[in-house]
């Protein structure tokens, strides 16, 4: 990858990084997506799990539906996928079913992590996609919104924090 490519990982990140802070200014989990397609955002999500009660409701799938719909068309090729945290199960498998080429994502995700983590989905070969997998790409701060968040939760939550 080259250094320009880097730089433009790093601006549609941000993009990313936007809408993770939209999800956390609505008590969801910072989880933001942005779907790219000849150098427009063609998709966008956060988290609305719980807004939504819909378990299905990740970044990730909602930025999918979105693009589908721009493009007119389920099979999202020529496209690159950025999201702040590793995609989990579900949105691996709808990214492979979408045909998403490259997938960009933040900070790995330890407990659900199915890109590289826990499952190499997107680079499985008995599957009939494959995608690219570019991990790391602002991690720190992607990070650092989830601990961030979670830390706050946790930190309300003490009962040592009403004394």
């Amino acid at each position: 990858m080259t250094e320009t490519d880097h730089d433009i990982d790093e601006q549609w990140m941000r993009a990313a990084i936007a809408e993770a802070r939209l999800a956390e200014a609505r008590g969801e989990v910072p989880v933001g997506a942005v779907i790219v397609h000849q150098d427009q955002i063609i998709g966008r999500g956060h988290n609305e799990r719980e807004s939504q009660q819909d378990p299905t409701a990740h970044a990730e799938m909602i930025a999918i539906r979105q693009a589908a719909r721009a493009l007119g068309s389920w099979r999202l090729i020529d496209t690159v996928l950025y999201v702040t945290l590793e995609p989990c199960p579900m949105c691996a498998g709808a990214l492979v079913n979408a045909r998403v080429p490259r997938v960009v994502w933040g900070c790995d995700d330890p407990k659900a992590g199915a890109t590289q983590t826990l499952y190499a989905i997107g680079s499985d070969p008995r599957l009939n996609h494959r995608f690219e997998c570019v991990p790391g790409v602002l991690a720190e701060e992607c990070s650092a919104l989830l601990s961030g968040f979670f830390a706050a939760i946790r930190a309300k939550n003490d009962p040592r924090g009403t004394r």
